[in-house]
């Protein structure tokens, strides 16, 4: 389903007062659609946004998305305020920095619940809005980390790769209702993402990963450099899904390209590589 053309589309988008989801939401004002932002502080995003876009059509809501009943409020006071609800996007979410081992409990639950359990939320209380009125789009913001993992990335992979299969699985279920779903998949964007006051880091690093504070150390220095735009990203987000059609995945940023493209070469050798023994486990043919 492609966005409305006889009126402003109604987006809904959630973590909104940074990076890419702030990018997304000055766009969309400035084109002219209604936003629903959904961030901790509303105050962060209208200081963020500036006077860039007229907020007009902005509706800016502070939600702990971890709470269904604040999700449901939120989405609910969307559909109301705008009398529409066009599109989800769900962009919330952090980086984490650790070994699986320096990995603490509370930090785990933590991620997880942003990054998985809050999109449920949010799409608990979004679908019976889409599916009544046939039709929507759902956007779940990814990452190429949600295909593939590296060392150190363990925790912010886990909850990405959970999130590329609930939304494939959701896209098959929607189709009929006329709900479309889009994965974005970025690489490095020049954000605040990699930031010291953004990513997270282990409470209790060991002296046994070297090469993890390595590699820390060399994200944080790259912060400032990364390849991606957020201004072109945002684009190419929204143009998507007013496009109405596509592939289910959209990689944005040529380091994502690569990425994916050297775990499908190496995913396609080790499915070659079992042709022969994966059917040893079958039963005998009578």
């Amino acid at each position: 389903m492609s966005t409305p053309t006889d009126r402003p589309a109604t987006w809904f988008v959630t973590g909104a007062s940074r990076g890419l989801g702030l990018e997304l939401v000055a766009q969309l004002l400035e084109r002219g659609e209604r936003v629903a932002a959904t961030t901790r502080s509303t105050e962060r995003l209208l200081s963020a946004l500036g006077d860039r876009a007229d907020t007009a059509r902005l509706l800016p809501l502070a939600v702990d998305l971890t709470d269904e009943a604040a999700v449901r409020r939120a989405v609910e006071q969307a559909a109301a305020h705008f009398g529409a609800l066009d599109v989800v996007v769900n962009n919330a979410g952090y980086g984490f920095l650790a070994a699986v081992e320096e990995t603490g409990d509370r930090e785990v639950r933590a991620m997880l619940d942003v990054q998985v359990v809050g999109v449920w939320n949010v799409l608990r209380a979004a679908l019976p809005i889409l599916r009544r009125q046939r039709g929507g789009h759902i956007v779940n913001v990814s990452s190429v980390l949600g295909l593939t993992a590296v060392p150190g990335w363990a925790l912010y992979c886990a909850g990405k790769f959970a999130l590329e299969g609930l939304s494939e699985a959701l896209a098959a279920e929607v189709a009929d209702f006329g709900i479309g779903v889009t994965i974005v998949e970025p690489g490095y964007f020049r954000t605040a993402f990699l930031s010291q006051d953004s990513i997270a880091l282990p409470a209790e690093p060991l002296a046994d990963y070297p090469a993890i504070r390595r590699m820390t150390a060399d994200h944080l220095k790259l912060q400032g450099g990364q390849l991606g735009d957020p201004v072109r990203g945002a684009a190419a987000i929204i143009d998507r899904v007013a496009a109405g059609e596509g592939p289910l995945r959209q990689l944005l940023g040529s380091d994502a390209h690569a990425y994916a493209t050297a775990k499908v070469e190496a995913l396609r050798a080790e499915v070659e590589a079992a042709a022969q023994t994966a059917p040893a486990t079958d039963f005998p043919a009578s």
